[in-house]
């Protein structure tokens, strides 16, 4: 299984480089978990978009959604042309406005999951964590049939329960919105020192810095998550390939 990371960005995109996006590959099937702003355009320099049948939502917020429009339009154009010939399947919190939105477009379905929803897509087994979050928002964890696992954090607060979804994860791709001394359970986000907890409970092998804030100097964040003793970690970069 390989993760490819389109997009690393919370809140808005850097110039080039987007907001999350995260693109998941084995064996010819591939799934995308969400679509932030500028991540539609990047993802094609990683897949044809008519290959790409799966979008994963973690939550509405407009940083992990806002390209979900491009994809639905991209879908119903290409099928038009005779580009391809199957529905864009998109998984998302149950939201009539969202279900509306994607059915209203042709040749595009909505398919509503909660925290005890399961998918099988290829050789990914999708399973949902609900998170602290302001709106309603989930962690994913997609494992192969190899038995390797992927956990993706999405955007929350630290909860032990999150530690026992992410318990020996070969890889943890985890929101680090905040440096070590700022407070997150107010924004429903976590800090550096949340992600060392988090990696230490949970066990996981390679951990990835993620959603990452658009100040101060980014490498602290890195040193302050080795300096715990949680091991090391490595800043999210667009266009890292990472082989789970």
């Amino acid at each position: 299984m390989k993760c490819t990371i389109v997009g690393m960005w919370g809140g808005f995109p850097k110039r080039n480089e987007p907001t999350s996006g995260y693109l998941v590959e084995k064996d010819g099937f591939c799934i995308l978990l969400d679509a932030g702003s500028g991540v539609a355009a990047h993802v094609q320099n990683y897949v044809d978009l008519n290959d790409l049948h799966h979008v994963f939502i973690s939550h509405y917020h407009y940083d992990h959604s806002c390209d979900l429009g491009s994809f639905l339009f991209a879908r119903m154009i290409n099928t038009q042309l005779g580009r391809v010939d199957r529905n864009l399947n998109v998984y998302g919190p149950a939201d009539g406005d969202v279900e509306r939105q994607v059915d209203k477009v042709k040749h595009n379905t909505f398919c509503p999951y909660g925290e005890d929803s399961t998918f099988q897509i290829g050789p990914f087994s999708i399973v949902f964590h609900r998170n602290a979050h302001s709106v309603e928002t989930y962690a994913l964890r997609i494992t192969d049939d190899d038995g390797k696992c992927l956990v993706y954090t999405a955007d929350t607060n630290y909860r032990q329960s999150l530690a026992k979804f992410s318990e020996g994860a070969d890889v943890l791709i985890t929101e680090c919105s905040l440096y070590e001394d700022e407070e997150g359970e107010r924004v429903g986000h976590m800090s550096v020192g949340d992600v060392c907890v988090l990696s230490e409970r949970s066990g996981a092998g390679k951990v990835v810095l993620s959603h990452l804030p658009h100040y101060g100097n980014l490498e602290e964040l890195a040193d302050s998550f080795r300096k715990s003793g949680a091991g090391e970690a490595v800043l999210a970069e667009a266009g890292m390939e990472i082989e789970v």
